[in-house]
């Protein structure tokens, strides 16, 4: 029997890089998988590959994070596993703490921190139901370092994981067990903008040197997504190539 075999899983921001591998591992992990994404075309791309779902999904908006688990609800009727992996990832490279623009600083911490919070609340109820509900919050090695001229996004991601953290202790008793997984820098799409010397910092400071790509991240989801997993409730896990222990 395949990890998530009988299990349906809602990935948040899956029509590309980590969100997509994970919705790929999910899948051939034998879940039924949720797409759930802003950029609409890209995520209708991504569910088709993968003979699922999509659902548009903007975390910025109290409203739609509502309208996204109620249509889930409307049409799966369960749910099993929770993938928070949408986020705002702002400037890697760029202006120091002092030079944030308010209007930046606000709509990162609106989309990764409330908007992860929100959807786990919104998500509950149906996670509960079934006894084995899991939540997998994607954090940031950046948040476990204090990775500079990031401030915004390592601000927010240290949110998640202290969020993880609170909500492993009051969703526990539900059978619902919640971790954070913390990738470092990978290469792929979403990180093209980075500084080279920001890659070369990662890729040579880790104790296996090298690259890593989204599809390194999505096996330690798979297994935190399984009823077993629930003995590491509340764990933070760097998935980055030993760049950071804890």
């Amino acid at each position: 029997m395949s990890a998530l075999e009988g299990r349906t899983i809602l990935v948040t921001g899956a029509a590309r890089g980590v969100g997509r591998a994970i919705a790929h591992a999910c899948t051939e992990a034998g879940a039924r998988v949720i797409v759930a994404d802003i950029l609409e075309e890209q995520g209708r791309a991504t569910s088709a590959e993968l003979l699922s779902r999509f659902v548009k999904l903007d975390l910025g908006d109290p409203q739609g994070i509502a309208a996204c688990a109620a249509d889930i609800a409307r049409h799966e009727g369960e749910l099993h596993g929770l993938v928070n992996n949408a986020a705002i990832a702002t400037g890697i490279g760029g202006p120091e703490f002092d030079a944030i623009e308010i209007g930046t600083w606000d709509r990162v911490m609106s989309v990764n921190v409330r908007g992860t919070w929100l959807m786990t609340r919104e998500c509950a109820p149906m996670l509960a139901a079934n006894g084995t509900g899991r939540v997998v919050n994607l954090a940031s090695d950046t948040a476990l370092w204090g990775a500079p001229r990031l401030l915004a996004y390592v601000a927010s991601k240290g949110a998640v994981i202290s969020m993880t953290r609170s909500l492993a202790r009051e969703m526990g008793p539900r059978g619902i067990g919640v971790t954070a997984v913390a990738p470092g820098i990978l290469r792929n799409e979403a990180t093209e903008y980075v500084p080279p010397e920001r890659h070369a910092l990662y890729e040579n400071g880790r104790a296996a040197p090298g690259a890593m790509v989204p599809e390194d991240i999505a096996p330690t989801v798979v297994f935190l997504l399984t009823p077993g997993a629930l003995a590491v409730t509340g764990q933070v896990l760097p998935v980055n190539n030993g760049f950071v222990f804890t």
